[in-house]
């Protein structure tokens, strides 16, 4: 073994005492950002500010200050005020030459909120927040109003640029106020987004009721709608901003599930708010000590649970035994959540904060929430019985999606039919020869569409407005959303690397949708699903798009169709010609009668079909994420053929050059 050792040379191993290097003060954070604030993206750009935020929120929750003032300037430059006590700025005991101000700006780990003596609940936790801002800052000043008196201190990327100044008396300001610029050498290019903070301020005042959130902003650095000033102050919380969320959709109850609970021996509390809308994708906020958390975490968890076993309880209550398989996301899915918690001492994922770890966090949700819930359900059986009838629809439609994964037109067995999304107005012929599928948008299309239609060959499948853009959705969402299912389940070949035509239980599947820019936009959103969901059923030609008129043009007893503007100047400057024509307009396809319908629309003898087909650029872009994926995937097999097939080529090139 000696030997192996002694035959290394010494220049490869040199490693000695002088390679270990020492960060001091805050030099980690600018050597490894990513440690502290997730990196240097957009996303981390924007944690500095809520940095800066939670702490004056940490204030407000301990009753210590009422207003915050958020403030953006040309340059980046950031300023966030609080009335609060103000950062202490005594010599600190363990650094006597050192302010307690300097202290906390200049040194990881420091902080008020270690012993919890000085916050109950707050949003820092490790005491890196502050000094993370200043060490990623080009510039930082530091004002506090502490007795009557106005203190100011300059840092520079986590440096201390001069001792802590004396300024004099003030006797109408109190609190601290932080003023930063981003280092432009950590973050590049990078710059504050006006909506994006604007949204933040907006959110943290929802959060606690009782503080008032001032926000302004340049006028030069705003480029879309943001308002350069604005106040918030909601004396409804959670439940204020879900019903600015929410708007005027209809929803499975008209009151929402909201409301407020401390916990036992003062152990913290938590607020929540809930609406069911009739047709949502549905989304989730939730909150720790102000913190937003977007990957959830106990809390959640603990709510989750108190909803379930609630409705379950109801079902039971009301003589519905199948409510007992009830799960979470029948009840949450495609619903609005929001949940704030305050705890003492909450554990957290990382320092990001993007979930919720603490045990104890699920128990005291529960709990807090679970007879509110009861109580909700039961003080309104009417509105009980509601919300129970929109979740067991949720989990009929949930088993059976998973029971018809695989979808035939026919079981492979007995011959008889699936069972289908109840929307679906299926055609009688067995097999997909000759068939086609129609989507159309809302009840009224869809009624007259099934008067028009040919009842063997053709199908109706009507949607409810605009579907979800799958392009910008995660795979959950997509799942999750009830009319994509539904589509899928109807078509029934399967999505993605799933999708298989021979499977297909119509030959055509065409869109159909009213002739205006809205019906456009549908359109160009159930293009974008097939497009990225079911590929190769474009590829092969299934996918058609109808032609439905814009207008109809009439002369005495005969009457024509335009499909455009462009398509009704040429009827008129032909077929009509110098005569008076009397022009109607087709607000939708609801409006036209089934015999219109059907003569312009639907009938394969006389209407015009647009066969949809993937564009080039697609057709390249899916050439290249093939070989992507046979280079860099996980499959080693796929790179040793590509290499084995390749190498001869590359050798001839090389003799060649």
């Amino acid at each position: 073994m000696s030997d192996l050792f002694s035959s290394a040379s010494p220049e490869s191993n040199a490693y000695s005492a002088s390679d270990i290097e020492v960060l001091e003060g805050l030099e980690p954070v600018r050597r490894r950002p990513g440690m502290y604030i997730g990196g240097t993206d957009e996303r981390s750009y924007h944690h500095l500010a809520a940095e800066v935020l939670d702490n004056a929120m940490d204030e407000a929750v301990a009753g210590h200050a009422t207003r915050i003032e958020v403030v953006l300037d040309v340059g980046n430059r950031l300023t966030i005020s609080d009335n609060g006590r103000g950062i202490p700025v005594d010599p600190h005991p363990k650094f006597p030459d050192k302010s307690a101000l300097e202290v906390i700006l200049s040194t990881l780990h420091s902080g008020g909120k270690f012993a919890g003596k000085a916050y109950a609940t707050s949003g820092g936790l490790h005491g890196v927040g502050i000094s993370v801002v200043n060490a990623l800052s080009s510039d930082t000043v530091v004002e506090v109003a502490r007795n009557k008196e106005l203190f100011r201190q300059r840092f520079s990327k986590g440096e201390t640029l001069g001792p802590l100044e004396k300024l004099g008396a003030v006797n109408n300001r109190r609190g601290t106020t932080v003023a930063f610029t981003p280092d432009t050498e950590i973050f590049g290019e990078l710059s504050f987004k006006p909506q994006r903070l604007f949204r933040l301020v907006r959110s943290k005042a929802y959060l606690f009721a009782g503080v008032e959130i001032r926000w302004k902003c340049a006028a030069e650095v705003i480029t879309d709608d943001t308002p350069s000033e604005a106040v918030f102050q909601f004396p409804g919380g959670l439940a204020d901003h879900l019903r600015e969320q929410v708007g005027d959709r209809e929803c499975a109850t008209t009151e929402f599930f909201s409301g407020r609970q401390d916990f036992p021996e003062d152990q913290g509390r938590v607020e929540w708010a809930v609406a069911w809308p009739l047709w949502s994708e549905g989304s989730y906020s939730y909150y720790c000590n102000t913190i937003p958390t977007p990957d959830g975490g106990t809390h959640e968890a603990g709510l989750r649970t108190a909803i379930v076993k609630g409705i379950r309880a109801f079902g039971a209550l009301t003589g519905q035994k199948k409510a007992e398989g009830i799960t979470a996301d029948d009840i949450v899915a495609g619903s609005e959540v929001m949940a704030s918690v305050f705890i003492r001492d909450p554990q957290f994922q990382s320092q990001t904060k993007d979930r919720l770890t603490s045990p104890e966090a699920a128990r005291l949700v529960e709990n807090a929430v679970r007879d509110h819930f009861d109580h909700f359900l039961t003080d309104n059986m009417e509105r009980g019985k509601a919300l129970l009838g929109l979740v067991l629809d949720r989990m009929d439609d949930r088993l059976r999606r998973r029971a018809e994964k695989e979808i035939k037109r026919k079981t492979a067995t007995s011959g008889r039919k699936l069972r289908l999304p109840g929307k679906l107005t299926d055609c009688s012929n067995d097999g997909p020869e000759g068939t086609e599928m129609f989507i159309v948008e809302g009840d009224s299309a869809g009624g007259s569409a099934k008067q028009a239609r040919d009842r063997k060959t053709q199908a109706i499948m009507p949607i409810r407005g605009k579907i979800l853009n799958v392009a910008s959705a995660s795979a959950d969402k997509i799942r999750a959303n009830q009319e994509i299912a539904d589509l899928t389940q109807a078509i029934g070949c399967g999505t993605r690397k799933d999708c298989n035509p021979d499977l297909m239980r119509y030959e055509r599947v065409i869109i159909m949708t009213d002739a205006d820019v809205d019906g456009a936009h549908i359109a160009t959103l159930l293009m974008t699903f097939f497009f990225q969901e079911m590929p190769e059923l474009v590829r092969r030609g299934h996918l058609y798009l109808a032609q439905p008129p814009l207008y109809r043009l009439t002369h005495g007893a005969k009457s024509l169709y335009a499909r455009d503007d462009a398509h009704r100047a040429e009827i008129e400057a032909t077929a009509f010609k110098g005569k008076k024509v009397e022009v109607s307009r087709f607000k939708g396809l609801g409006e036209m009668n089934p015999n219109q319908l059907k003569e312009t629309t639907m009938n394969a003898e006389t209407r015009s079909l647009l066969r949809v087909t993937l564009p080039q650029e697609y057709e390249e872009r899916a050439l290249v994420r093939d070989l992507v994926d046979r280079l860099m995937g996980k499959n080693p097999e796929h790179r040793f053929v590509f290499i084995q097939e390749n190498a001869a080529r590359v050798d001839e090139e090389v003799i060649d050059a």
